[in-house]
């Protein structure tokens, strides 16, 4: 009778684990989606679980909409996203998900280094010239006499949605199927081994490389500072979605992100700190 009743105790002690209490959080956490988000969740993954060791937790890209689908059919905890999920999903299944604003993302167009010799801004006339097919030498816009190559994304891609909305202004963009990718690590790199080529990725993914060229926009750099100041135009919200409100190790994962703490540590990223916005986006 006493080995049960011990046993029994031990059993309740391993169901309360699965909430953050006094010993810390524990279980599972599954993060899908945005490729943009994906190295600030790394990183946070990594920190958080070097204080909570008894949580595990499972990061995927696919891109915003993958993940705004899963954690909809509740396959992931966690869907991350570009942009908000109204935007990917119908209204109904929209408003079962909770918005965690979690960082800002820019985006910045990059081009291979040999046309970031002669091409450091374009208008965003100019880039929506190139981006819809208009524009198909560099020539015609001061740089070298060689073709635009573009490095595209798939249509379920949140950085395109993004992209499309605030510098290409609703204009869909020329898609280029034989280089089409939401990988952002293989865009920067396909970017920078292919002559000609113009793509578009988060700041995130530009921190210590300089094997792409970034590009101003209308003359304005893609720098934290001239987001929070409202000066460059390409910026969203990187949330992360749960479907209903967050409990247990999903809610003290999201809670680490965005606390004080942690702020910095977003900024190291180049990613931005949704506070210190002066604008907003709803």
């Amino acid at each position: 009778l006493l080995i049960s009743v011990f046993a029994a105790g031990l059993a309740l002690t391993g169901c309360g684990g699965n909430d953050a209490g006094e010993s810390g959080p524990s279980g599972k956490v599954t993060v899908s989606g945005s490729s943009a988000l994906l190295p600030l969740a790394k990183d946070a993954a990594q920190k958080f679980k070097a204080k909570n060791d008894q949580v595990s937790i499972t990061l995927n890209a696919g891109g915003s909409g993958t993940g705004l689908k899963q954690v909809s059919e509740g396959s992931v905890d966690i869907g991350n996203s570009d942009v908000f999920a109204k935007e990917k999903l119908p209204e109904a299944k929209a408003a079962e998900l909770v918005d965690h604003k979690v960082a800002v993302t820019v985006m910045a167009p990059v081009v291979s280094k040999e046309i970031g010799t002669n091409v450091k801004s374009l208008t965003k006339a100019q880039l929506q010239d190139i981006f819809t097919g208009k524009v198909t030498n560099w020539k015609d816009v001061g740089g070298p006499d060689e073709a635009v190559v573009l490095i595209t994304r798939p249509s379920t891609s949140g950085t395109r949605a993004l992209f499309t909305k605030y510098a290409l202004d609703g204009k869909e963009e020329l898609s280029n199927k034989s280089m089409e990718t939401d990988d952002s690590g293989t865009l920067v790199q396909t970017v920078s081994q292919t002559k000609g080529a113009i793509g578009y990725v988060a700041l995130s993914y530009l921190m210590n490389n300089n094997t792409v060229t970034p590009l101003a926009i209308d003359g304005v750099e893609p720098t934290l500072d001239n987001v929070y100041n409202g000066k460059y135009p390409v910026w969203g919200y990187e949330h992360m979605y749960t479907k209903g409100e967050a409990t247990g190790a999903v809610k003290a994962f999201i809670d680490f992100i965005m606390s004080k703490d942690y702020s910095a540590d977003i900024e190291k990223q180049g990613y931005g700190v949704a506070s210190k916005m002066k604008v907003t986006r709803e």
